[in-house]
């Protein structure tokens, strides 16, 4: 008989195409990935991996059998799910990606309010991007991610997840106090300022490649800038310090945001400039208490941050 076990070895192989990465998406040794392979070859009798270069591919009877793990796995899950619901509790475990701002300013809340009426499902969180989260979860690494997109540029959600609004997150524009449209900070009733009046100003980004870099170039571009990309900065406590020493501007989502240095000043943007935050989850995995606890606990926690404007 085949070994659970061993076939989510080979999925997690098949899908991210190495040992390494088989190894690091199911959190065991590489050493550990090799020995559970080299037995499912001896159960099946017959090599499911070849020597390509370095590294490794699948053998025509490893795609074959990999086929029928990925839906013996998913087969799995299902039986999970109703056995949980069956249940009715939020037990196990639950992991969770989530990027950094909901990291800091969403799930702190949620994850205590899941804590005080679940106490018997142990969360893991991890900090990751949604492009990555979101694959993660495809691949059955997360249970449930936590992802974003923008209002003018929507992230494609693969068909195998279900998602859910959670809240929209606006953005202000952080300039340096000494900046030259400085004096245009809200106020009640004051009129916001408009992308199209920063055509002269260097931008503090995130990462190439990431979404949220993509959108920026994207909106600037829309208003006729052609973006000036001066620096480069992952977290957005680090870009408002680049701010705060004149080097430029940047983007300022509302959550997460935390205080703002003395020497930087937030302008409302008139553009409607918004995230929308969601979470996202495996279909398959929709009756499981323990989603739909981290759904509610999420959406409450969401209610909150409104409550709080």
């Amino acid at each position: 008989m085949l070994n659970l076990e061993r076939l989510r070895t080979l999925d997690a192989l098949a899908r991210h195409g190495s040992v390494s990465g088989a190894a690091d998406g199911l959190h065991v040794t590489t050493s550990a990935v090799s020995q559970q392979l080299a037995k499912l070859e001896r159960e099946v009798g017959q090599p499911l991996l070849a020597r390509n270069g370095r590294g490794v591919r699948l053998t025509d009877a490893g795609r074959l059998l990999a086929d029928h793990a990925a839906r013996i796995i998913s087969q799995v899950e299902l039986a999970q799910a109703d056995v949980e619901a069956q249940r009715g509790c939020a037990v196990g475990e639950l992991r969770i990606g989530a990027f950094p701002t909901a990291m800091r300013g969403l799930l702190p809340q949620a994850l205590a309010a899941l804590r005080a009426g679940h106490p018997e499902l142990r969360v893991r969180v991890r900090e990751q991007e949604p492009e990555e989260s979101m694959a993660a979860v495809v691949r059955g690494d997360l249970d449930l991610a936590l992802a974003i997109d923008w209002n003018n540029k929507r992230m494609p959600v693969p068909a195998e997840l279900t998602r859910t609004h959670l809240l929209d997150d606006t953005v202000d524009i952080a300039v340096p106090a000494g900046h030259r449209l400085a004096d245009r900070t809200g106020s009640p009733g004051a009129a916001g300022i408009s992308l199209a009046e920063f055509g002269d100003d260097e931008w503090i980004s995130w990462n190439e490649g990431q979404f949220c870099h993509e959108w920026l170039v994207f909106t600037l571009r829309g208003t006729g800038i052609e973006p000036r990309i001066a620096h480069i900065a992952e977290e957005h406590h680090t870009q408002l310090a680049f701010v705060e020493a004149g080097l430029g501007v940047c983007v300022a989502p509302k959550l997460g945001r935390g205080p703002v240095p003395p020497g930087v000043r937030l302008l409302p943007v008139c553009d409607s400039v918004r995230r929308h935050v969601y979470a996202v989850w495996r279909a398959d995995a929709d009756r499981r208490p323990s989603i739909r606890a981290a759904v509610d606990s999420l959406r409450q926690a969401a209610a909150g941050l409104h409550r709080g404007d």
